[in-house]
Order: C-alpha cells, then sequence, then structure tokens
C-alpha cells in the first residue's frame, strides 16, 4: 500500500465495505432468532434474484460453472455458515470464517502447485493455531458442532473462490444474480427437508428478521458487492486485500454493539492470533487468495 495512494473517499469506501460485510454478522444472528438458516438464506438469494436477473446479461457458455457455483457458494456454504452461526457468537465466527485464506493457499498448493513458503507456512500456522485457542472458550462447550460447521463453510467457500476465478469474463453482478437465481430452489428445497415451522416462523416474523433479510441482500450483497468491484477495478488486489483484515473486527465489535456480546481473553487471542496470520498470508502474497472479492 506504501506505493499506491488511495484517495481519501476511496479508503472511506474500502472502511464502508468491511464495516458492512463485518456487521452482516450480528444482522444474520437477528434474523436466525426468528426465522430457520435455510428459510433466511432462501429469502435472501430470493431478493438478490429478483432485483439482479433482470438488470445483468446471461452468462451464455458458462452455465456449468454457475449451477455449480449456486450449489457450492449458494447453498453449501451458506447453508452450513449460517447453521454454525446460530449456534454461537458473531464475533467467533466472524473470526473463524477468516480461515477461508489459509484453505485458499493450501488449495493453490494442492491443485495449482504453488509453493507455499515458510512465511506463508508461518502465516496459516498462526491463524489456525488462533481458531483453535478461540475454540477453548469456556462458553464453547456444546457448541463446537456449530463452530466446525463454520470452519467447514470457510473451506467451501475457497473451493468456491477458486471456481470464481475462471469467470473472469463475468461481472460480479452477473455472477451474484444468475448464482442466486439456481441457489434460490435449492435452499427452499434443503429448507422443507431439514427444518420445520416455516410457515409459522415467517407469519411471526417482526420487522428485526425483515430488516436482516434485507440487510444481507441488499446491503451486503448488492451495495457492498458492487461497491467492491467498482473500487477493484480502480485499485490493484494489492491494495484491496490488506483492508479485508478489518473484517473480523468489525465482526466481532458487531456482535458486541448490536448482541450485547462478550470479548473474553481467549476470543481477543485468538482473534489477534487469525488477524496476524491473514495478515502475514494476504499482504506479502495477495493474489493467492481474495477473501471477499466474491462475497455474495
Amino acid at each position: 500500500m506504501r506505493h499506491l495512494a488511495v484517495p481519501p473517499l476511496h479508503l472511506l469506501v474500502f472502511v464502508g465495505i468491511m464495516m458492512i460485510w463485518g456487521f452482516n454478522f450480528a444482522m444474520a444472528k437477528w434474523g436466525l432468532m426468528e426465522l430457520p438458516p435455510l428459510v433466511l438464506m432462501t429469502l435472501r438469494f430470493g431478493v438478490v434474484a429478483l432485483i439482479l436477473v433482470p438488470l445483468v446479461p446471461r452468462p451464455s457458455g458458462r452455465w456449468r460453472e454457475i449451477l455449480l457455483l449456486s450449489f457450492l457458494l449458494g447453498f453449501l456454504h451458506f447453508a452450513m455458515m449460517f447453521t454454525g452461526l446460530k449456534g454461537i457468537d458473531a464475533s467467533t465466527a466472524a473470526i473463524a470464517i477468516q480461515l477461508q485464506v489459509p484453505f485458499a493457499s493450501l488449495l493453490a498448493a494442492v491443485f495449482l502447485k504453488d509453493r507455499i513458503g515458510w512465511r506463508r507456512g508461518l502465516g496459516m500456522a498462526i491463524a489456525f493455531a488462533g481458531v483453535a485457542v478461540v475454540a477453548g472458550q469456556p462458553r464453547l462447550d456444546g457448541s463446537y458442532l456449530s463452530l466446525g460447521l463454520v470452519v467447514g463453510a470457510a473451506l467451501i467457500w475457497a473451493i468456491s473462490n477458486v471456481l470464481v476465478k475462471t469467470l473472469h469474463d463475468l461481472s460480479g453482478w452477473t455472477i451474484a444474480g444468475w448464482m442466486s437465481l439456481f441457489a434460490t430452489p435449492q435452499l427452499a428445497l434443503g429448507s422443507l427437508l431439514l427444518e420445520h415451522g416455516q410457515r409459522a416462523a415467517l407469519a411471526n416474523a417482526s420487522w428485526l428478521a425483515w430488516s436482516a433479510v434485507a440487510y444481507t441482500s441488499l446491503v451486503v450483497m448488492i451495495v457492498g458487492y458492487g461497491a467492491w468491484y467498482w473500487l477493484l477495478k480502480r485499485h490493484p488486489v494489492t491494495v484491496a486485500m490488506p483492508f479485508t483484515l478489518l473484517l473480523p473486527i468489525f465482526g466481532a465489535a458487531s456482535g458486541v454493539l448490536a448482541l450485547g456480546e462478550s470479548l473474553n481473553l481467549l476470543l481477543l487471542i485468538g482473534g489477534a492470533l487469525v488477524v496476524a496470520g491473514v495478515g502475514i498470508i494476504v499482504v506479502r502474497r495477495p493474489t493467492t487468495a481474495d477473501p471477499v472479492a466474491e462475497r455474495v
């Protein structure tokens, strides 16, 4: 970042995007208090598809990749992420999901023969150690499955990002719109098979639950995603990536401010280790993993 100046307005937009995405954890928790996870995701992707599909071109010749992405990212990742989030604090989830970055580096090493090097290896080890420290919190007793689902969601996210990088000829909104269209029925079917009480939950949902739907779809997806790609057209990834280190910080802050969560010593130490480990990876080798460019 020291070689490329970022205009003050762009700097504010970068930080604003991270704030939007970070506070998504608290907003999602509000929605999950009243709606089953897959119902919430069905509504989110349904709104995104309804708005974007009429406005973006068809992904001609890319239908297979979009369908696969709709399953991996739209269904599998978000089903695991939001089911796990329902059982743990927003701050814990915001830290654990950052394992996407070391997972992406591991995938690059295995499938793309990318050399990890000792610095990135150290960063990966520190990040995984940080999540292990977070898992040691006494308040996580009985919630290890939920934490495991979030970690698994991070792995699926990393795999999905590899697929997204092959869709370089499509705009971010085109990918998001059509992926959302195909993910919506998958999530709805999953809800019918795995969840119960959907009608009652929808009928009794308060304005907080519907605010969560609006925030996760309109603000996080359309505004945040659109602004991110607007910035990526004006700045290289090497400039954009360090800003992603703000995500777990804003995510933890959202849990404290909006949900009244407490920050204990283990969470603070583990969070610091994860941020430090991810920082070593993204700042030194920013092109190997882009943890938010594909966030949908």
